[in-house]
């Protein structure tokens, strides 16, 4: 298995955010993960240094014998700061994973939207992402790899409990799916708690773009199953296929109201944001995220009509600092990172017209 040219990867848009998926004006994106641990060795929660060392080559080794997966390994405990933080950006590994400082690795095909973590918090964590709302392919996807791996590395299993996962919420299929959604009317108009109350009460988890530790930064949400154990597959995706449309409803109902109540307080929180990342020398990372929303939902509503969903969807991550690190190929200043950010969101602006 080669390692993958990570300063190549900055250069290409991200597969998941091109909004080719069903009801992508809302829902940015949909991931199906599998938490496993290898048979006959410790859990992370008990492991050594040695014996996460050992997962590690094992597991590396294994992966690298699946050659139809086209699978590309990312040492991480030698790994650059930089390499690392973009690697969260591109939602490749968690922000626990990238902080962790034993031995552990990533081995990842982007094309596929495909990503296997080493030694996160269970010795594998395998999952795919899809653009817009995909549940079901997505579930498919992140099995057949999980198949795949299974026939060279076999995992810790009961019958009684199903899969052996490092967290007991995990237990069982092991299988955790969230959606991300982009819901900015829902937040202007007050909505949003109502939502959260909602997806609290049905055991749903509700994070940031970055997931776990994270706020909703830019107005997006990630929504998740919390517990696996006592459900079947079919019944976790069975149940979100039923939830997330509502939300969505919801949402959209919003934006008409918004539309035909007030529609000049619309237009303004659009307008402002488009000017000001059109005309920007320097902003960071959090106005770049809020202006970017408003922006989005002007492209999605129909007030701004030359500037392509995808390319907006993309900007929200090639702003971050590991991606403009990685395309300046040096490391920046935080007043470097928002003139760099400004001038990379003037030129893709200013290449629509």
């Amino acid at each position: 298995m080669d390692e993958v040219n990570l300063d190549e990867l900055a250069t290409k848009p991200n597969t998941w955010l091109d909004a080719s998926g069903p009801e992508a004006d809302i829902v940015v994106s949909t991931r199906a993960r599998l938490a496993r641990n290898a048979a006959g060795h410790r859990f992370s929660t008990k492991a050594t240094h040695k014996d996460k060392a050992e997962i590690e080559t094992l597991a590396s080794q294994k992966i690298s014998e699946l050659q139809d997966l086209n699978l590309h390994y990312v040492p991480l405990k030698e790994a650059p700061a930089t390499d690392k933080l973009f690697l969260v950006e591109r939602h490749l590994i968690s922000k626990e994973h990238a902080n962790a400082d034993w031995p552990r690795g990533v081995a990842i095909a982007p094309e596929s939207g495909i990503s296997v973590m080493v030694n996160e918090e269970d010795h594998l964590r395998i999952q795919v992402l899809r653009s817009g709302f995909r549940l079901g392919e997505a579930e498919e996807a992140v099995y057949r790899v999980e198949d795949a791996i299974a026939k060279v590395l076999p995992f810790c299993f009961r019958p009684q409990f199903g899969y052996l996962t490092a967290c007991p919420t995990n237990v069982g299929t092991g299988l955790r799916l969230s959606v991300l959604l982009h819901l900015p009317v829902l937040a202007m108009l007050n909505q949003i708690d109502q939502v959260f109350r909602v997806l609290s009460r049905l055991s749903y988890i509700v994070r940031g773009l970055y997931g776990e530790g994270t706020r909703a930064s830019g107005d997006f949400y990630q929504i998740s199953n919390h517990v696996t154990l006592g459900k079947s597959e079919q019944q976790t995706v069975a149940e979100m296929e039923k939830l997330i449309p509502q939300i969505v409803k919801f949402e959209r109902e919003c934006r008409v109201k918004l539309i035909s109540e007030n529609r000049t307080r619309l237009e303004d929180r659009v307008w402002r944001a488009f000017g000001i990342l059109s005309n920007a020398r320097a902003i960071n990372s959090e106005e770049t995220l809020e202006h970017l929303s408003a922006v989005r939902l002007g492209v999605n509503t129909g007030l701004i009509k030359r500037v392509p969903i995808g390319l907006v969807n993309d900007l929200f991550i090639a702003t971050q600092p590991g991606h403009l690190q990685k395309l300046q190929n040096r490391m920046l200043s935080p007043a470097e990172r928002d003139a760099v950010r400004a001038d990379l969101i003037r030129r893709k602006l200013a290449e629509c017209n």
